[in-house]
């Protein structure tokens, strides 16, 4: 199982690595352009592209954030074994629900 989370973490960090890079040069470049909150949700309001980007983008950190969560607690602490599989299985689901339900907000 190591090695497979090793590999999901290092594939989600490169989805993250490209997804972040689009959401920084978007928000750059809706500062450069005076944009207020307001004109960058209407022109992501209906775009299914903006809104693949954040699905796509949401599901990369439910899988990274639990994995690093789980390694720094595996190593800094005494809590092993399938309880803390669970409780970072459920905080993955937290993340990727609220992630998408934030993205389809923008959407709608």
């Amino acid at each position: 199982m190591s090695a497979a989370l090793f590999i999901a973490q290092r594939l989600s960090a490169a989805v993250l690595a490209l997804a972040v890079s689009v959401h920084l040069a978007t928000i750059i470049y809706a500062a450069r352009a005076g944009m207020s909150a307001a004109d960058v949700l209407a022109r992501t309001h209906g775009s299914f592209r903006f809104l693949a980007l954040y699905a796509i983008f949401v599901l990369a950190v439910a899988v990274h954030a639990p994995i690093g969560l789980r390694n720094v607690l595996r190593e800094w602490t005494t809590w092993r074994g399938r309880s803390l599989d669970i409780a970072l299985g459920l905080f993955a689901l937290l993340l990727l629900v609220l992630g998408l339900r934030a993205a389809l907000a923008v959407f709608l």
